[in-house]
């Protein structure tokens, strides 16, 4: 089967498209200015444009792991979370404390999505 990746660098691609699953490189928020909130909302509709592109949406996404700088923002980005996910079919998910590539990034999300047919 072939694997169609979008988005390549030197390094990564954004999507990778494998027999129905899309594998999505982890999203970090444009504007880092931001609290938690914010830059959970940026990242949120950075995987919606991705997943539209990919020829999904949110009710086929299978598996979310989010990896934020504190556990002390953890109830904040849930409160983001839970109202953009609320009326679709909820992923398995993962969310942990992890250092960031910068330290202005406070959130990176991973998403693995099936393909709509």
């Amino acid at each position: 089967m072939t694997i169609t990746r979008k988005h390549s660098t030197e390094r990564m691609s954004k999507i990778n498209i494998y027999n129905g699953t899309i594998y999505f490189s982890g999203q970090v928020p444009n504007d880092v200015t931001g609290n938690i909130k914010a830059q959970t909302e940026d990242c949120l509709a950075k995987v919606d444009a991705l997943l539209t592109e990919a020829g999904s949406d949110r009710d086929h996404i299978l598996s979310t792991s989010i990896y934020i700088r504190t556990m002390d923002d953890f109830a904040d980005m849930n409160e983001v979370w839970n109202e953009w996910i609320a009326e679709h079919q909820k992923p398995a998910r993962a969310c942990v404390q992890a250092n960031m590539a910068r330290d202005q990034i406070l959130i990176e999300i991973c998403i693995i999505a099936a393909v709509k047919v």
